[in-house]
């Protein structure tokens, strides 16, 4: 290699260490001032936000809201703040305005019990409220507190000629949210340990229907209540979709896909109640409705007639049926006409 040739490749080199050299050293002097910066951020106030999207209506609870560090120069004067807030005093307390899930919680989005138009502001859009009498033995013990969502069951003994009436109970409205027990709308917290009350009324958000059914139910029996389980709401979500209740538009937000699954998901249901009867539960009790006085004796005529008309050969008199539309019933070998309508 000549001696032109070997100087121009030790200045080529000269020239890339020193190109790196100083990159080098302006990518450290730019990270730099970043690092001491991040480092002498301020840090601001844990102010309190929602945990979840809590649409108009929803009952605070302790699991809905907690505190979060915030930027200082972001705090407003309506926020709540850790130290000068007592957070005890909101459970309870009703979503006046929508709140987005992660999003400072002020005071003017929510509205306490006993402050006007309280019980108005929990309800629902289109939804009522209506209150139902209870006892220990119907309410689940006073294990039933505000935001609860439970089944009503209406339990009655129908009435006939034979003696022996039928005992029956009947599950007929489910997933109804409970507002409040008696006059209370909020969860006496002492020592950290929910203080468990008998009470004697439960007010439940109902549809306009809902309502004109429960004040029905309460003159034809005793009504009780049984609390849901948590994990129905997963069941529910699935029932849901699967029903295609749930219409979710075209190019909808997150938010607006989770506010429509929550209507649907709190939605009271009725419909399709089941039942038992007394003769489910003891083989001593009637399983069928009683039959009334004239039912009875219009089974015990057809049968005289159908019987006589066998035994002297007499067809056209066997045909002699109740007046009205009748269907054939057959019951091992033996099979008769009954009655629409009749039991």
């Amino acid at each position: 290699m000549d001696k032109k040739k070997l100087v121009l490749l030790v200045v080529a080199l000269v020239i890339a260490v020193g190109t790196a050299f100083v990159a080098r050293s302006m990518f450290l002097g730019a990270s730099a001032p970043e690092a001491e910066a991040a480092q002498q951020a301020p840090v601001g106030p844990k102010v309190l936000v929602a945990q979840r999207a809590l649409p108009v209506g929803t009952i605070i609870t302790a699991d809905s809201i907690s505190f979060q560090q915030w930027p200082e120069e972001m705090v407003q004067d309506a926020y709540f703040i850790d130290g000068e807030s007592d957070v005890t005093k909101l459970l309870g307390t009703v979503v006046r305005y929508p709140i987005t899930a992660g999003s400072p919680v002020t005071q003017g989005q929510l509205v306490a019990p006993g402050d006007r138009g309280f019980l108005a502001a929990a309800l629902g859009p289109g939804m009522r409220a209506i209150t139902v009498p209870v006892s220990a033995k119907t309410g689940v013990g006073g294990f039933i507190f505000p935001g609860d969502r439970v089944d009503l069951m209406l339990t009655q003994s129908v009435k006939g000629s034979e003696g022996m009436p039928l005992k029956t109970t009947e599950t007929v409205l489910r997933n109804l949210r409970v507002l409040a027990t008696d006059q209370s709308t909020e969860t006496e917290v002492i020592e950290g340990k929910t203080v468990v009350r008998a009470f004697r009324t439960v007010t439940l958000e109902v549809t306009p229907r809902i309502a004109e059914k429960v004040a029905v139910a309460q003159t034809i029996g005793t009504l009780s209540l049984s609390l849901r389980s948590l994990a129905d709401t997963q069941a529910e979500l699935e029932r849901v979709i699967a029903s295609g209740e749930v219409d979710v538009p075209e190019g909808a937000t997150r938010e607006e896909e989770d506010r429509l699954i929550h209507q649907a998901l709190n939605r009271p249901i009725e419909g399709n109640s089941t039942f038992v009867t007394g003769g489910d539960v003891s083989r001593f009790q009637r399983r069928s409705i009683p039959k009334t006085g004239e039912e009875a004796a219009k089974e015990v005529i057809q049968t005289v007639m159908s019987t006589a008309a066998q035994a002297a050969g007499l067809p056209g008199l066997a045909s002699m049926r109740p007046q009205g539309p009748v269907v054939r019933v057959t019951r091992g070998k033996i099979t008769e006409d009954v009655p629409v309508g009749g039991k």
